[in-house]
């Protein structure tokens, strides 16, 4: 009766968990990558609770939990080297969580009410040069393979939009539309965005739709998704990562390159070319203008060097 009564328990802790991450997903829009992240921070704070035992008994109640758990979660995470903005992403997680718990009238008060974050810097987002970007996209094009004509699209497609990687992954073929040049996407929030693409860009999506994904479908298969690996699957995230890092090397830029970097320079150059800070917000599906902001320090950044390298007395 008694391991009937904790295996209950326990399963009440889980089914907590799962009620928050369906709420972030209904209620919040949150993406599927937002939720793995709740996931796995959620998961890591229950597993410590597990292991340092509450009251000397396992948890099985999040009720439980209290602010000096809570501050020795805090110390263990440090301890175990998690760097500033690892910690304060798990305590934005636990105090989430938490919060919603008590809205839910699960729990009386909200134990996260006296846990800080720790204070982090507002990093600013690193873009490549232009010169670096046209090394970059000329890289694919020293190949007519099917894997070259879909990397030539993919990296044009991402400086030609600004999308988010994961929008780009989650593409499917009939949201390019290469007659009027612009891809429909889903950003956060599930929200549906339209941004022009520049014609290389549509010239490169189109070679590959004609060339090269119909070799990399394998007979037979259905797949709707426009990128495909060698496999004729959706490409991935991560595989789109690994391609990128391999055509950066072989380009010879020397900067430790992410995916997210194009769209940081599509904002950055748009911007140093005049576009004005809305429309570089509405092409990024910024939900605040003060998201997009941050880039207007990168250009005047930009400007500060251009102005030193052509005055002829700076």
């Amino acid at each position: 009766m008694l391991q009937y009564r904790n295996s209950h328990r326990l399963a009440a802790v889980q089914e907590n968990l799962d009620r928050f991450l369906d709420h972030l997903a209904v209620e919040r829009g949150a993406s599927p990558h937002t939720i793995a992240a709740y996931r796995n921070d959620l998961a890591q704070l229950r597993e410590f609770a597990a292991h340092s035992r509450i009251a000397d008994k396992p948890l099985d109640d999040w009720s439980k939990v209290t602010p000096g758990f809570l501050a020795s979660y805090v110390v263990n995470l440090h301890d175990r080297g998690y760097s500033n903005t690892t910690v304060a992403r798990k305590i934005a997680s636990a105090k989430a969580f938490f919060n919603f718990l008590a809205q839910e009238g699960e729990l009386s008060g909200d134990p996260t009410d006296e846990i800080s974050s720790p204070r982090i810097g507002r990093s600013l987002p690193k873009a490549l040069t232009i010169e670096e970007v046209d090394l970059l996209l000329a890289e694919p094009y020293r190949s007519s393979t099917p894997e070259a004509l879909r990397d030539a699209a993919m990296l044009e497609l991402l400086y030609a939009s600004g999308l988010r990687v994961s929008e780009m992954a989650d593409l499917e073929v009939r949201d390019v539309n290469l007659k009027e040049h612009y891809v429909r996407c889903i950003g956060k929030g599930s929200k549906e965005r339209v941004v022009p693409i520049y014609p290389k860009a549509v010239q490169a999506i189109a070679a590959y739709v004609r060339h090269g994904r119909p070799k990399l479908l394998h007979p037979h298969q259905r797949e709707s998704a426009l990128f495909l690996n060698h496999r004729g699957e959706r490409l991935t995230r991560q595989g789109f990562w690994l391609i990128l890092k391999g055509h950066a090397a072989a380009a010879g830029i020397e900067k430790s390159i992410t995916p997210h970097m194009l769209r940081h320079s599509f904002a950055t150059h748009l911007l140093a070319g005049g576009a004005s800070l809305r429309n570089v917000q509405e092409l990024l599906g910024h939900a605040s203008i003060s998201t997009t902001q941050v880039y207007t320090h990168l250009t005047d950044e930009l400007v500060r060097r251009q102005y030193e390298e052509a005055h002829p007395r700076a």
